[in-house]
């Protein structure tokens, strides 16, 4: 019998798909469900990339609609790591080299004004750490072929992430609805997307608390400074070369960003 592919092997598998093309799913090594064994090649990447460098800027948490863990046959979200490079301004442009199948979603971001740790987070804690809050658009991407992921593929492959954009307007939690908060999602001036807060795992905070337990567990907790993007609150765009993307969330105002051919 063929020992399964080691964990390493496959992080550098997925490190190279950045540059080259997709792979196929990650099944000679990872199993769909393999939770601590997809955790473990995303941490392989994290290291390596934390030594060339990049710097952790934050967590994007992924898989928060009920539909979706159902379609992958998992029972809680997920999570990836946020680099400093994956930044793209308000209004800036992501080029289409830097990316290979592309999707938009509109989430809240929290930004945080001081650590999450500790045993028994709860949402109080959570919303007391809590700095400020914004509109983002999570420019998510997949280094497996055809989006054919399962739960372990998305895991090992960063949680699917790619860039994101953080709305200017930053605004205090309190007062704020993130629960019946409506979400537009629009490309090229129409309509592609809607959605609330309430579909984000049942309140955008819920999966923040969530990501605060569940790192804080794993002894590598949420810090003063980091950005959390707390999960889609509406279906996902597929996105072409010259789209303007632009997602407004009602309280947090409108961010946007353009996704364009490279010029030579």
């Amino acid at each position: 019998m063929t020992a399964p592919t080691t964990h390493e092997v496959l992080a550098e598998r997925l490190r190279r798909a950045y540059s080259s093309a997709p792979v196929a799913p990650l099944r000679d090594g990872l199993e769909p469900t393999d939770v601590t064994g997809a955790y473990a090649v995303q941490a392989i990447n994290t290291r390596f990339w934390e030594k060339e460098g990049r710097r952790i800027v934050g967590r994007k948490v992924g898989l928060t609609a009920k539909a979706v863990q159902i379609q992958l046959g998992v029972t809680q979200p997920d999570f990836g790591v946020l680099m400093d490079d994956m930044v793209i301004p308000d209004g800036g442009t992501l080029l289409a080299s830097r990316v290979i199948q592309p999707k938009a979603e509109a989430e809240v971001a929290l930004i945080l004004g001081e650590d999450l740790a500790g045993q028994d987070i709860t949402r109080k804690h959570l919303e007391a750490a809590v700095e400020g809050v914004a509109a983002a658009i999570e420019i998510v991407d997949s280094r497996i072929a055809d989006w054919k992921i399962t739960f372990a593929d998305t895991v090992a492959d960063n949680g699917s992430s790619a860039f994101f954009v953080v709305g200017g307007t930053v605004k205090a939690l309190s007062g704020l609805d993130l629960w019946s908060c409506g979400m537009v999602l629009e490309v090229n001036g129409t309509i592609m997307s809607l959605g609330a807060g309430a579909a984000c795992l049942g309140h955008p905070l819920e999966a923040a608390t969530w990501l605060a337990r569940t790192l804080s567990a794993q002894g590598a907790p949420l810090r003063k400074g980091d950005i959390i993007l707390t999960g889609a609150l509406g279906p996902m765009v597929a996105i072409a070369p010259g789209d303007e993307v632009a997602a407004t969330i009602g309280g947090l105002g409108t961010v946007s960003f353009r996704f364009d051919e490279d010029r030579h």
